[in-house]
């Protein structure tokens, strides 16, 4: 299976956090499992660290590089997908990680409500 990781759960993940669930930790852990990381992601978290609206450590890409996951560039392709998506959630970064699910046809990670009302593959978190 090849996952998506939304930012909530790539975060409870390198924290160890215990409200990651069980099933999400199973997922990602098991390396017949491809993670994918994608660059909105990344942005989401560096905005809001620079908003002071997050605490990372401040060798956060090392941290990352550390795990197998694999980076996820946004494409024009993902970019013309989130026009298509119904309105249900107004986050321009869950959006794209809905359409990037969709153009690549990935099971989204994440304990979003709003996400699981467009028709892709979910596991919760």
């Amino acid at each position: 299976m090849n996952l998506l990781l939304d930012t909530h759960v790539l975060l409870w993940w390198l924290d160890d956090d215990p409200n990651l669930s069980r099933q999400a930790r199973t997922a990602i852990a098991d390396g017949r499992n491809l993670v994918f990381i994608s660059a909105a992601v990344i942005w989401e978290i560096q905005i809001k660290y620079a908003l002071g609206k997050l605490k990372i450590p401040a060798n956060f890409r090392e941290v990352l590089e550390q795990q197998e996951f694999e980076p996820l560039d946004i494409t024009m392709e993902h970019a013309y997908t989130v026009a298509d998506l119904p309105p249900h959630h107004s986050d321009p970064f869950d959006r794209m990680l809905v359409a990037q699910a969709k153009v690549e046809g990935l099971t989204i990670i994440t304990r979003d409500n709003h996400i699981k009302k467009y028709k892709i593959s979910l596991i919760k978190a």
